[in-house]
């Protein structure tokens, strides 16, 4: 049974989603504000998906963002009563998933987590984390090798690091800052769109995997997909 963090200051909110999601078959623990989120998903470490609301008191839901994705990949989804570009911009940047608008449906709310989770099942890992396996693609993360069709695939360091990344958490958003600061460093002073330079030849040199998993997501940034 997955369990589920669902952080919103309004108890209201929290209720109703709670019980859809228990009706769905999940287990669910509720926070009510943004830093009682954090401190429950460093207690529990088998939480599969967080859903957090951007206002809540103590801490807002985008620090709440940064602050798990410091410690973990798992799928968060963001709720604001905003609608915003701003807002759905900030939420992606802030290492969410995905980003529902109130007022929403519960039920909708339901098949999207379990979109996410069924995203986080397409990829195979090993026991231990270091073979990641996406259909015909094997990237071997101690070895920095990448196999596709059971053939090595010469990438650069950039393109490696941007494909790991990318893998690490299927069907999440990285926006081309995300990867700016993740891969060349935060430092870096240099043409932020090198980023779509080097995503660019890596879906090149990975041909039709490429082209049928590594997205554009316009505006924000690149995914890769388990379809």
């Amino acid at each position: 049974m997955a369990k589920i963090l669902v952080a919103d200051d309004e108890q209201r909110i929290r209720r109703l989603v709670g019980d859809f999601l228990k009706a769905s078959g999940f287990e669910v623990i509720e926070a009510e504000d943004g830093r009682q989120a954090v401190d429950l998903f460093k207690q529990n470490k088998d939480i599969s998906v967080v859903v957090c609301d951007v206002m809540m008191p103590e801490m807002d839901g985008w620090e709440v963002c940064r602050q798990i994705r410091r410690r973990s990949d798992v799928p968060i989804i963001v709720l604001t009563a905003r609608t915003q570009e701003f807002d759905e911009l900030v939420s992606f940047e802030s290492g969410a998933d995905d980003f529902v608008t109130k007022p929403f449906s519960p039920t909708v709310l339901v098949k999207r987590i379990q979109a996410l989770l069924k995203r986080s099942e397409g990829k195979i890992l090993s026991e231990d984390g270091s073979i990641v396996k996406l259909d015909e693609l094997i990237l071997n993360v101690p070895a920095h090798t990448v196999l596709l069709d059971d053939v090595p695939v010469d990438l650069t360091v950039k393109e490696y690091k941007i494909l790991e990344k990318l893998l690490s958490n299927v069907g999440r958003i990285y926006s081309r800052d995300n990867l700016l600061d993740d891969i060349w460093g935060i430092d870096y002073a240099g043409d932020p769109r090198n980023v779509d330079s080097h995503v660019a030849r890596l879906r090149t040199k990975l041909g039709v995997w490429g082209e049928k998993h590594i997205k554009t997501v316009f505006g924000v940034g690149y995914k890769i997909i388990d379809d």
